[in-house]
């Protein structure tokens, strides 16, 4: 028996079986046993799971009417919202495949979202719906998207909202504004208004659990963001057993904020929410003093998010006017809790941090603590249904408890494979003891009690707030301005988002003296999304360089350590 299982919780299973059936279903199920009951708060509006099917049934007859078949992929691109939620479950209900994009995506990174999935159509938000459309008439003819659907957030919500709902003032012009439509070269643009105005049927419901249902993207240590793979099977898993291992039940109060073109906001949060029946209270965007306002309102249950949230939360000035005595599960990942946080929060609150571990790749959690026996700064144990090891990289043989190895997963949430990428998904695979597991890249060690901890990575990555950076495509990006000759991406400390990026840049003899650090800021903020740009820019002669003529970004990174 696997150590950590004397510190599983004694409610549940090691194991659980998933329904045989799609994600949507969930949303069908919960519709009939909750009609009435509140599916979705945004900003004081209540979508009841009634209303919110009845909208999911007619967007999908009219997507099926722009020619979305079973198995195509459909781009999502959007803040948290109603809209989001309801474009998810659409998709799936006309039996296609959501392809969830992050909206902070500039036009020369979206381009590679639409071409490589091979989508045809897209539903978007005003405030985004002319970046998307840029990329889309930048491609060849043929390659770009046929059909746009636009919302604006004003069609989920009441402007003159005030009171604990209302949105901080620096977002009512955002949110406010109704952008017009943009112009789609060689396709067609429809508002969301027409397209909820459906009054076809939508077609019958085909889709499986074996079936394609998701394809997000993550990125890596090479070339362009890869697609995964992830059946109805691999999400409902991870949506059911996150759910129950947290206490879900219909009648709890979800926080969602973290955001849900994510793979953890998308499953651990929205398909964990809409499986029990629960009631989600949705941010578009992180705001410390709305969070608060929500949470006491709404008298929120359940809180996923990223450590620097509470953290500034915590660092708000009206901190002791919010109510959250109502938390029962408060959790995370994307970075390590800080201790003297985690330890304000059991003696303020009486609450326990549960911070958990995944990837894309495992739609979210692979590990998380036990609820009531977590240990801090501590990736946890494997999660249900789930076989976890730490291997050597080179022999590929387990190690010894409490040695330094690859972390290695094998469970039903882990993907089929990278899209399109036969090569990647062989390499990203071993066999043990007759198991697929996957190779995370990450290095760690299990403790004598089977807890899994992080030591460090054997990709090449920065964790910026959460946020996976990868080195590489922000190079390949800053390649493009006229200046770089070379750059080296790295990894520097931040004091608040743990992790920043940092560009090491050779430039062009012509452009010496003639280009200023900032200016290479602003550049990269207009071409890259905000979470990938550098923060900090120093030039150099030269970079440093193997006898191959590789650039030894391990040697920058040392350096910079050090500093």
């Amino acid at each position: 028996m696997r150590p950590h299982y004397a510190f599983w919780p004694q409610r549940l299973p090691h194991s659980i079986t998933v329904p045989a059936t799609s994600v949507w279903e969930n949303l069908a199920i919960s519709a009939r046993r909750y009609p009435d009951k509140t599916a979705l708060v945004f900003f004081g509006r209540h979508t009841s799971y009634r209303e919110l099917a009845e909208g999911v049934e007619r967007m999908a007859a009219y997507l099926h009417g722009l020619g979305v078949r079973a198995g195509d992929r459909v781009v999502v691109l959007m803040q948290n919202s109603p809209q989001l939620v309801l474009a998810h479950y659409a998709i799936l209900r006309a039996n296609a495949v959501v392809v969830p994009v992050n909206p902070m995506n500039r036009a020369e990174e979206l381009q590679h979202y639409i071409t490589d999935p091979e989508a045809r159509v897209a539903l978007t938000s005003g405030d985004l719906a002319l970046e998307l459309a840029k990329a889309s008439n930048a491609l060849p003819a043929g390659n770009g998207l046929k059909h746009l659907v636009v919302t604006q957030f004003t069609d989920a919500f009441e402007t003159g909202v005030q009171g604990a709902d209302a949105p901080p003032a620096q977002w009512r012009e955002w949110l406010g504004t109704r952008h017009p439509l943009p112009d789609l070269a060689r396709g067609e643009v429809h508002a969301w208004e027409e397209a909820l105005a459906c009054t076809e049927a939508p077609p019958q419901h085909t889709a499986g659990s074996g079936d394609l249902c998701v394809l997000p993207y993550t990125s890596g240590t090479t070339g362009l963001p890869k697609g995964c793979m992830h059946t109805h099977h691999s999400i409902m898993h991870n949506a059911v057993a996150s759910g129950i291992w947290s206490n879900g039940t219909s009648e709890q109060v979800v926080l969602g904020v973290v955001p849900m073109f994510h793979i953890t906001g998308l499953v651990s949060m929205l398909h964990a929410c809409i499986y029990l029946g629960a009631t989600l209270v949705i941010m578009p965007r992180w705001d410390r003093d709305l969070a608060g306002r929500l949470i006491s309102r709404y008298q929120v249950t359940s809180w996923t998010n990223i450590p620097t949230m509470v953290i500034d939360l915590m660092g708000s000035p009206n901190f002791d006017e919010y109510d959250l005595t109502s938390l029962r599960h408060i959790g995370g990942g994307g970075a390590a809790m800080p201790q003297a946080v985690a330890q304000r929060l059991l003696d303020q609150f009486g609450l326990r941090y549960i911070e958990g571990y995944g990837l894309t790749e495992t739609a979210a959690p692979s590990h998380s603590n036990p609820p009531d026996r977590p240990k801090q700064q501590c990736l946890g144990i494997p999660f249900m249904s789930t076989d976890a090891r730490v291997i050597d990289p080179d022999t590929l043989l387990e190690v010894p408890q409490g040695e330094q190895g690859e972390i290695v997963i094998h469970g039903p949430e882990v993907f089929a494979g990278y899209w399109k990428c036969p090569e990647a998904t062989a390499a990203a695979f071993i066999e043990i003891e007759g198991k697929r597991f996957f190779r995370s890249g990450d290095l760690g060690r299990v403790d004598e009690d089977g807890y899994f901890f992080i030591t460090d990575r054997l990709k090449r990555m920065i964790n910026a707030s959460g946020f996976k950076v990868w080195p590489a495509e922000v190079e390949a990006l800053m390649f493009k301005h006229p200046a770089v000759q070379e750059a080296c991406v790295i990894s520097a400390r931040d004091s608040y988002r743990g992790e920043t990026v940092k560009a090491v840049i050779v430039l062009r003899a012509s452009h010496k003296d003639q280009v200023s650090a900032q200016e290479i800021l602003d550049w990269c903020r207009e071409h890259m999304a905000s979470y990938k740009a550098p923060r900090q820019v120093v030039f150099v002669d030269a970079l440093p360089k193997s006898g191959s003529g590789k650039v030894m970004w391990r040697v920058l990174q040392e350096r910079e350590a050090a500093a």
